[in-house]
């Protein structure tokens, strides 16, 4: 049986029926669930970068090492728990790299201003990331399809170009935790308070490898040949950006553009971060040079 339509229903038209077959309009039907735990721990990592930077320039060394350790731990958590569970979110895959930058930039900086990590070295840290940060603003503004706005250019459903981190540089990183971890563990060892401490359970086996390492002067040893290792992987890691063509591949068809585009992109990394290595050795020569003048100082003292 045929249903007779109303009077007053308009009816379609060709038009009409044309532009709805052209143009379907697909709304989102519900919004991405972002209150997961992985996005929780990323985001107490993020709130607690801050905090973290505050402890170790007022001298709270075991507070902040163990804020230091739960976010390490936090970062290892996220991921393995975004993983097993599926629950990987756009925001977690933008949030969780923008903090662990923070909290990398934030250690090397703090720990740099209260004297426990060189300056040369924190320069060239700061300096690597600094460089790839201005090549990546490079890469995505010159791969992105026209029209090139601001709405496009941050928007990331829109990819143009893929970041292959090379195996240095992940081993770099790896390297500096450690080094920021050993750094933060010397400066409980100096810390009578934090020594002395019921709560402390690292003190004792602290002592016991600083006991074995020779004494302060090994453990200060130890940090320095560790700094040496990490300006070098640092160093080769940085530049492995600039002479390595398949860390960046720019996403498209014409293969020039892609190649030139390359090209520029490389010696954005390779003059700025250049200019960093230089820099850092112009630091640590000054230090060089301030460290030979007390030595002779104390022992014109020592003469007398």
């Amino acid at each position: 049986m045929r249903t007779s339509k109303r009077q007053g229903d308009p009816q379609p038209t060709p038009l009409t029926q044309t532009l709805k077959a052209k143009l379907p309009l697909k709304l989102p039907l519900t919004h991405e669930k972002i209150y997961n735990i992985p996005n929780l721990l990323t985001f107490s990592r993020l709130l607690s970068t801050p905090v973290l930077g505050y402890l170790i320039l007022n001298n709270h060394p075991l507070y902040a090492f163990t804020l230091f350790v739960y976010a390490g731990t936090s970062d290892l958590l996220d991921g393995w728990i975004a993983r097993k569970w599926n629950l990987q979110t756009v925001v977690g895959s933008v949030v969780d790299p923008m903090a662990d930058k923070a909290l990398m930039t934030t250690l090397v900086t703090c720990l740099a201003l209260n004297g426990s990590l060189s300056l040369p070295l924190a320069t060239l840290i700061l300096g690597r990331d600094v460089s790839l940060a201005l090549a990546a603003i490079y890469f995505r503004y010159a791969s992105l399809p026209p029209p090139k706005t601001v709405a496009r250019y941050w928007d990331f459903s829109l990819p143009s170009a893929e970041v292959h981190p090379t195996t240095i540089s992940k081993l770099n990183t790896f390297l500096q935790l450690v080094l920021i971890g050993t750094t933060m563990c010397v400066s409980l060892l100096h810390d009578p308070a934090a020594i002395s401490s019921a709560a402390n359970l690292l003190s004792a086996p602290l002592l016991s490898v600083q006991e074995a390492l020779g004494g302060p002067e090994g453990v200060d040893r130890l940090v320095k040949g560790m700094s040496g290792v990490v300006a070098g992987t640092t160093v080769y890691s940085g530049l492995s950006y600039a002479w390595m063509k398949d860390a960046v591949k720019i996403l498209g068809e014409d293969e020039a553009l892609k190649k030139k585009q390359g090209f520029r992109g490389r010696m954005i990394i390779g003059g700025t971060f250049g200019s960093v290595i230089l820099l850092a050795a112009g630091l640590w020569w000054r230090e060089l040079q301030k460290r030979d003048a007390e030595e002779e100082e104390e022992d014109e003292k020592s003469e007398k």
